[in-house]
């Protein structure tokens, strides 16, 4: 087990959804500058367009001089293959900025996830699946449209206000106030369109966490008849997700009236203004290029900018805040309080833990006490709460009630770099990552020594293991190794640490019982505390001490004195009354 010491706490400027924003485009300060160039040479094609339709109608065409026309309108076609390679200059630009913001997303979430699940009475966080596979691909595509339609909003609008005032001044003036006023009936809806927004990302979320909880207790579900309400529940959330759609697809009304407002309204105050230009000594040619400017460049600009904002950039937003509240890694409780431990004995006092708040106990009222250096066997039914009891004592779990403490500390007052210090937990399921043999070996203890990696891997019965996949350094595929192997690979790994309390959850079934006992004997001559939940009644033979577990109760005692004092151990150890001797192999 490692653990990863993540900050206490993130500065509040860049805790929040504009700090994030402008966080990561200040990461990437030449990129930006480089952007913002490359992006006024996109709209070129827009800003010659109302002046070049003008000239070319006034000096060319109307004047009897088609040649004038037609070069006007051969400079407007090198903007526009000027304008293609800004673009695609633009959208490489933007990978550099957008992508490293992804990873850094990615990184939070999968971060923040794994604290919350696995510091001390962490739940599995189901809702990160959500925010990994879609929340911020989300993010991602609409931080970088957000990035492109401001961008060309504002050189857009610009240049098209400029070139119009250039044109005629007048013209600017039919359009000022129309487009500000659109601008201000879309920026009042804003916060409505967020909050129905927020509600779409949080039913999304909760469609994910309800159908993983039914997926993975599916069992349960079909072992009890609950498969109707099961469906229920999740229809429930698949209906409130729906209405949020509906409800935010109804906000697009708001937009469209923006757009009419501030973009349409122009064109028609521009035609209905037209004999009167012309009047004043305007020209068509002059009117031809204004409504050019804003019908190809101030309209199209505006309606990009109102349903990118409405529709993205509200889940830029929404989605983004909550990536950052998700994102947020629990601070460990009591730090002010931090104790070291002394010694390493484990205590249990009056410990009770349930699986949910109306399950029944699992573990109920437990007083235990495994001094240091104790060889104990935890031996008992299957359900009766024993891999329950060992992640307790290393603290993967948090009692209910009652405290769990080591070397005379609660468990909650330690940080998770003094409990990966003094206590390791395998497992039934071994894991092997896909590195060298050598980098699993010494996963727990980066600085195990060669003769430390010799010593162990002889000992346990793991030299074939590592000869056959070609040494130390040799790269191992999970996947060719058998179930027996990989829990020898862990068990040597944890063997290697330091750490004085070793905790195996059936770390050792898919052994024989004879490399079952060398493992076991090889772990209780290293010394330190050695706890096994048995899964053979040999393991037990071997325990200086044994835990039966029993429904939500326990007995504790030696060999002999459960024999006469624990029907139930009688029952597992084949004996009863039969007085035949103990079966060594016998499993449970």
């Amino acid at each position: 087990m490692t653990s990863t010491t993540m900050p206490a706490q993130r500065s509040s400027a860049t805790n929040t959804v504009p700090g994030v924003l402008l966080a990561a485009l200040r990461r990437h300060p030449q990129a930006l500058v480089r952007f913002a160039v490359w992006s006024v040479l996109e709209v070129l094609p827009l800003l010659l367009s109302g002046y070049g339709v003008a000239h070319a109608l006034d000096d060319g065409f109307l004047a009897g001089r088609p040649a004038t026309g037609a070069a006007w309108l051969g400079v407007l076609a090198v903007a526009v293959l000027a304008g293609a390679l800004a673009t695609r200059r633009v959208y490489r630009i933007l990978a550099q900025i957008v992508e490293p913001f992804r990873d850094h997303l990615v990184d939070n979430v999968v971060g923040g996830a794994l604290q919350r699940s696995t510091v001390l009475g962490g739940r599995p966080d189901s809702g990160a699946v959500a925010r990994l596979t879609h929340q911020v691909e989300v993010v991602r595509d609409n931080f970088a449209g957000l990035l492109l339609l401001t961008t060309g909003f504002l050189v857009s609008t610009v240049g098209a206000v400029i070139g119009m005032a250039t044109l005629t001044g007048v013209v600017g003036l039919l359009v000022l106030p129309p487009l500000l006023a659109g601008l201000t009936v879309f920026l009042v809806s804003l916060r409505s369109m967020m909050a129905r927004q927020r509600d779409h990302v949080l039913t999304d979320e909760a469609v994910a966490e309800s159908a993983s909880t039914v997926a993975h207790s599916l069992r349960d579900v079909v072992a009890c008849g609950a498969g109707d309400r099961a469906c229920a529940q999740v229809q429930c959330h698949v209906d409130a997700h729906a209405d949020a759609e509906r409800t935010l697809a109804r906000m697009t009304a708001i937009r469209t009236l923006s757009v009419a407002i501030g973009g349409w309204l122009p064109a028609v105050g521009l035609l209905f203004a037209a004999p009167w230009l012309l009047a004043t000594g305007s020209t068509l040619g002059t009117i031809a290029g204004a409504l050019v400017y804003l019908t190809q460049g101030l309209m199209p600009a505006l309606k990009s900018l109102v349903d990118g904002l409405g529709a993205g950039g509200l889940k830029l937003v929404v989605t983004l805040g909550r990536l950052v509240e998700a994102g947020e890694r629990p601070v460990p409780p009591a730090m002010a309080q931090v104790r070291a431990p002394q010694g390493y004995d484990l205590t249990l006092d009056g410990v009770t833990f349930s699986y949910g708040r109306h399950a029944e106990p699992v573990v109920n009222h437990v007083d235990l006490l495994i001094p240091q250096g104790q060889h104990l066997a935890m031996v008992g039914p299957s359900g009766a709460g024993k891999s329950t009891l060992a992640g307790l004592l290393a603290a993967t779990h948090i009692a209910d009630r009652g405290s769990v403490r080591l070397g005379g500390v609660p468990v909650g007052d330690l940080d998770s770099q003094t409990l990966v210090s003094h206590r390791v937990l395998i497992p039934q399921e071994a894991y092997v990552f896909a590195g060298t043999i050598g980098e699993n070996l010494r996963y727990l203890h980066p600085a195990a020594t060669g003769t430390e990696l010799e010593t162990v891997v002889d000992t346990l019965g793991l030299r074939s293991v590592v000869t056959r996949l070609g040494g130390y350094d040799a790269v191992v595929d999970p996947g060719t190794l058998s179930a027996g192997e990989r829990q020898l690979i862990a068990v040597a790994r944890a063997h290697l640490t330091p750490a004085p309390v070793l905790i195996l959850d059936e770390a050792t079934c898919h052994l024989d019982p004879i490399a079952e006992e060398r493992v076991e004997r090889v772990l209780a001559a290293r010394g330190g505390t050695l706890i096994i939940v048995a899964h053979r009644i040999s393991s037990a033979l071997r325990a200086q001490r044994i835990v039966l577990m029993d429904g939500a109760n326990m007995i504790a005692g030696t060999h002999g004195e459960l024999l006469a004092n624990a029907p139930l151990y009688r029952d597992l150890v084949g004996l009863w009354d039969s007085g035949q001797g103990p079966v060594v192999g016998a499993q449970w």
